[in-house]
């Protein structure tokens, strides 16, 4: 019933949306519609409508990904700029500045990013030497450190994600994975790494075969297989070592779970309302909205050992740095007995 709704909703914001569209391009053409001596009042009812209605009506129709100022600025200056072919040039000739104020306000922000890449290159540094002093692993360590020493944006978050993907592809390979009480893992006893591998293999042998033969008939669109091609094949070996070197670790007040680069997150022990072990466990539903699996991928359908629910929803990362809350956490360990032990330990001390 709410998905039903949320949809119906989705539909009148883009109904809206396109009458706002419609109505501005008929109300310069339609001969029916005589146009004022003085256009500038409905030039300016235009561009609001560009600039302001349009942008909330398509905020409201994407409200999963959030609001924030930048998403409504973007969507202004496309609206702005829209208006240029919208509105007959005979009475858009004394606003013709305003597309070009908005593109260089655009401008603007992305010249702002570009220093917050600056700013993050010039802290990398003292972030590794903590980094090598920190007991926390990295892929939970170096994340927080960007957002504590740099910023949260998006953008800078995108890029802490890709500099941890090139480092267990490329520099992880002397690290041994942690061994003893506190540390558990996932993957030992399915094939997720046979499965990455044999993907690698895939890739390579897709790149060979295809791009010779694609390179012949465009070559832009070989270069660009190519480059996603080698993207996937370091993606993929850095997250066979991150699933390697991260187990499941118990800390003192909160454990650390993660599966490969694109699923991390912390749960401290206070959070968790209740735990469903075993057979109750199995029964879950893993496509539930508010449910985040743990569970390494396996040639038949694995089941979770233990579900946790928590008192409120908890934030986890995703792939590429992108987070999300989660009401519950679905759990496969290879030593799913000892975990309960340890865990109902710490929740009772």
């Amino acid at each position: 019933m709410v998905l039903t709704r949320s949809r119906s909703n989705r539909s009148l914001f883009a109904a809206l949306l396109l009458l706002v569209l419609v109505s501005n391009y008929l109300a310069y053409r339609l001969p029916v519609i005589p146009m004022p001596d003085d256009s500038r009042a409905v030039v300016i009812g235009s561009l609001l409508d560009l600039a302001i209605v349009a942008p909330f009506l398509i905020l409201a129709m994407t409200r999963k990904k959030g609001f924030t100022l930048k998403r409504f600025i973007t969507f202004m200056v496309i609206g702005l700029v829209a208006a240029r072919f919208i509105i007959p040039s005979e009475y858009f000739e004394p606003f013709k500045f305003i597309p070009y104020a908005a593109i260089g306000l655009e401008g603007l922000i992305v010249l702002a990013e570009i220093g917050l890449l600056f700013l993050l290159m010039k802290h990398l540094p003292g972030i590794l030497r903590e980094l090598k002093q920190e007991s926390n692993s990295g892929l939970f360590a170096f994340p927080t450190l960007v957002k504590e020493r740099v910023s949260s944006h998006p953008l800078i978050s995108i890029v802490a994600a890709e500099t941890l993907m090139f480092y267990y592809a490329f520099a992880s390979w002397k690290r041994k994975p942690p061994i003893g009480e506190a540390f558990f893992s996932l993957h030992q006893k399915t094939s997720l790494l046979a499965f990455n591998i044999m993907l690698i293999h895939a890739i390579v042998i897709e790149t060979i075969g295809i791009h010779w033969w694609l390179h012949e008939k465009s070559m832009i669109l070989s270069i660009v297989l190519l480059v996603l091609n080698v993207y996937s094949v370091i993606y993929f070996i850095a997250d066979i070592q991150t699933v390697r070197l991260n187990p499941l670790t118990m800390k003192e007040n909160r454990m650390q779970v993660s599966l490969g680069l694109g699923k991390r997150m912390e749960i401290p022990f206070d959070a968790i309302n209740k735990i469903d072990w075993f057979e109750e466990a199995a029964q879950c539903n893993l496509k539930s909205k508010g449910l985040v699996e743990f569970i390494a991928r396996d040639l038949e359908e694995a089941k979770p050992n233990c579900v946790l629910h928590f008192k409120e929803p908890l934030r986890a990362t995703l792939f590429m740095g992108m987070e999300k809350t989660y009401e519950m956490a679905a759990i496969r360990l290879d030593e799913p007995e000892r975990f309960r032990e340890v865990l109902e330990k710490k929740l009772g001390s």
